[in-house]
């Protein structure tokens, strides 16, 4: 199957942008299924970082560890699930827009179904990221234009 792919236009420079993305402690705070994040050690965010990401699908928590693949600041970021039954694997780009001081944060979200996950991927996990993406942009959007 293919990415899930989203873009949005944010009024802030790509490195504010970059700086808010690249701190997973933020994730709660704009996506939705989120539910916490906590790092695996203690080191700064680099290219073998992990974190612990737990999202709510319907009634249950499920936790997964993610691992960054590349960073390449301010520019692109990519991220893969390690463990679970559905791996999510997320590139995600920030561009500068004109003069500099807007940006396009563009993610594409693609995953593998392990165990019951293959069962899970095409019925729930896919329709959900398809809906919960746009909403999650748009919240990244909201929160990064009116943040003081």
């Amino acid at each position: 199957m293919s990415a899930i792919k989203e873009s949005i236009d944010i009024a802030r420079s790509p490195e504010d942008v970059f700086a808010y993305l690249a701190d997973w402690s933020h994730l709660p705070e704009w996506q939705e299924s989120a539910v916490a994040v906590r790092p695996v050690g203690t080191e700064p965010t680099a290219v073998g970082s992990r974190i612990v990401v737990t999202r709510r699908m319907g009634r249950r928590e499920m936790p997964m560890t993610m691992e960054y693949t590349e960073l390449d600041p301010p520019r692109s970021w990519r991220v893969d699930g390690i463990d679970g039954p559905v791996r999510g694997h997320v590139r995600g780009t920030v561009e500068p827009i004109g003069d500099g001081t807007r940006s396009r944060v563009t993610m594409a979200l693609d995953f593998e179904g392990h165990g019951m996950g293959k069962v899970m991927l095409p019925l729930v996990v896919r329709p959900h990221v398809k809906k919960e993406l746009p909403r999650n942009e748009q919240k990244l959007k909201d929160v990064l234009e009116h943040e003081v």
